[in-house]
């Protein structure tokens, strides 16, 4: 597939870190694409303003080095288990962040940039063809993921989020959403480069959540003209929640990848009131593209 030549993997730390390496592995072997492996380091002096918030200039200074410490050591962990990782994968190029890069090469770079996590990272995926992001941690909030909503609605590509147990083998099982949003439309594309080499591909969608517009049909007819042989399948909320029927559906096609649109009602009202997009990131334990 020429449409994947870069994939972005930000690693703020080691949790979920290998699954989301193994993953970007197994895409970058499958596209001949690169992999871009990323850590941002905060930037303590971004502290500094906490002076005029009631603190003494020598909080500051603690609270500087405090966040230093922390940051040496987390890049230190990430660094270390990246060589761990292209040192049991050797068939995997090894370059440095701005290349050369060998076409339909699999190759991968480790690269440290300073700064805030929420701004670097979607600027960085904006020249990347996905980003792949770790699954958030269990003990963490998920919906409310600061990074991985700031590339959902700022870097304008597609996000790809690892599942977080290890995955074992390549994507040959795809489920793509359908509900007839721009949101689904731009996952739709984006899981093209999966879907062509796939075995199987179905469109999903539910009554409940359809929009006007272009039904599923539609969409496995536009699939066809890509070559790819797919079919569709209504399901039905389970609970009153399309997001559990979903999941549900995405089971009894032993899928391997969901392709879905995000946050086609506003990210507040899903936090508030909970949504599909909320449901799927909390819940979902295979490989998810999402896309606004």
């Amino acid at each position: 597939m020429k449409d994947v030549r870069k994939i972005l993997l930000p690693l703020p730390s080691t949790s979920n870190a290998e699954a989301a390496l193994i993953r970007g592995y197994n895409f970058a072997r499958r596209f001949g694409a690169h992999l871009a492996v990323l850590h941002i380091r905060p930037d303590g002096r971004e502290m500094a303003p906490l002076a005029g918030e009631g603190l003494s200039g020598a909080m500051v200074e603690d609270l500087m080095r405090s966040a230093e410490h922390e940051g040496a050591r987390h890049a230190h962990e990430v660094h270390a288990l990246f060589e761990r990782f292209v040192a049991a994968h050797p068939d995997i190029q090894v370059v440095p962040p701005r290349g050369p890069f060998p076409m339909d090469t699999p190759t991968i770079s480790f690269n440290i940039l300073r700064g805030a996590e929420s701004e670097i990272v979607p600027a960085q995926a904006r020249l990347s063809d996905f980003t792949l992001v770790p699954h958030p941690d269990s003990g963490d909030a998920v919906s409310s993921s600061e990074t991985l909503h700031a590339v959902l609605f700022d870097s304008g590509r597609p996000v790809v989020i690892a599942p977080r147990t290890p995955p074992k083998g390549l994507i040959k099982r795809v489920c793509i959403a359908w509900n007839g949003t721009a949101e689904a439309s731009s996952a739709l594309r984006g899981a093209l480069a999966w879907a062509l080499t796939a075995d199987a591909v179905r469109v999903l969608h539910c009554g409940d959540y359809q929009r006007r517009g272009l039904t599923a049909q539609d969409v496995v007819d536009y699939l066809a003209i890509h070559g790819i042989t797919a079919d569709c399948v209504e399901f039905p909320p389970i609970d009153r929640d399309v997001g559990k029927g979903l999941e549900a559906a995405c089971k009894d096609f032993d899928a391997d990848m969901l392709a879905m649109g995000a946050y086609s009602h506003s990210r507040l009202r899903q936090l508030i009131l909970g949504g599909v997009t909320r449901y799927t990131l909390e819940h979902a334990d295979i490989t998810v593209l999402m896309s606004r």
